[in-house]
């Protein structure tokens, strides 16, 4: 049997319909059944019920986005740092491997090559650099597993949000029977407040920026996959292949859906960050080479876009 923690989440409830579909046993387990954030609670569930296997993606993410995390403080460390913390020790006791849902969002920008030298740059976007994109894509590279998280607490600035995410990753960095899944923007073809393709069609204005995308069905399949295949335990990024721009997004949207309504973009990060933002925001490319290598197959981040929006379903 697998547990399953988070379910009535978004991410959540791809797990679950992904399980269903797979036909393997699991149960979804809530806070009224079974407190599962305190440790003895859950070391003696874990001891009495022993699953083969635990997906924890629960976590708090604040409502309607990051900005929110910025006043809840204490909720936010508590989900997204010191519960998974708290996971991993009751896992180990219990000799339960289990796999979290992270985030890609403690990094930001990308590995750019010029001129032969490989550099960080944490701004894609910047002047200058966003005009030749286009024509340099090659020049790109995403954030490896092993790279230092530069969107943190350690590397400000950053959103406490992203913040609480690189600290859980820092404390599970030893685990030895945990999966590290780091998930990126997610998306599908189901019309949801958390679908990024939803908050682009929605937004008056849209901020433009280069990101690495998680196609939210593709997702929780490559983590069971990782499982079911018995890959070592560590850290993976979870992302389709590739990446794209918020234009090229919109561009995808219009040649589609055809929407009534003409897409318009903030001017640059100071005009955004002054009107629709309360804390920064992490955009980044993430390398999937590690995830691949265990023979786990995604479909690239075009592809994943294309078939979203040729089989969206409204709300």
């Amino acid at each position: 049997m697998i547990l399953l923690l988070g379910a009535s989440g978004y991410i959540g409830q791809a797990f679950e319909r992904e399980l269903q579909r797979r036909d393997v046993p699991f149960r979804s387990l809530s806070r009224r059944q079974v407190d599962y954030t305190h440790f003895e609670t859950l070391r003696k569930f874990l001891s009495e019920t022993k699953p083969r296997f635990l997906v924890n993606a629960a976590g708090y993410r604040g409502k309607p986005n990051v900005d929110a995390c910025e006043t809840a403080r204490a909720d936010t460390l508590q989900g997204n740092t010191l519960f998974p913390l708290m996971l991993d020790h009751a896992c180990t006791v219990a000799n339960v491997p289990w796999g979290h849902v992270s985030s890609g969002c403690i990094y930001a920008g990308a590995w750019m090559t010029e001129n032969g030298q490989r550099r960080e740059e944490k701004d894609l976007m910047r002047p200058g650099l966003r005009d030749n994109l286009a024509s340099g894509w090659s020049a790109i590279a995403g954030f490896l597993e092993g790279d230092e998280p530069n969107f943190s607490f350690r590397r400000p600035p950053c959103s406490f949000y992203s913040g609480t995410k690189a600290l859980a990753e820092e404390g599970l960095a030893r685990a030895s029977l945990a999966y590290v899944w780091r998930l990126r923007i997610p998306f599908d073809e189901i019309d949801n407040a958390r679908n990024y393709l939803t908050k682009v069609q929605r937004y008056a204005k849209v901020y433009d920026n280069v990101n690495s995308l998680s196609h939210r069905g593709d997702f929780v399949r490559a983590c069971l996959d990782l499982w079911e295949r018995r890959a070592p335990f560590g850290t993976y990024n979870v992302t389709n292949p590739g990446f794209v721009t918020t234009r090229q997004v919109v561009e995808r949207i219009e040649q589609t859906l055809r929407p009534d309504r003409k897409f318009e973009f903030w001017a640059d990060d100071e005009e955004f960050y002054k009107v629709a933002a309360k804390t920064p925001r992490s955009n980044c490319v993430l390398d999937v080479s590690k995830l691949l290598a265990t023979g786990v197959k995604l479909r690239s981040v075009e592809e994943a876009l294309d078939d979203s929006l040729r089989n969206w379903i409204p709300d």
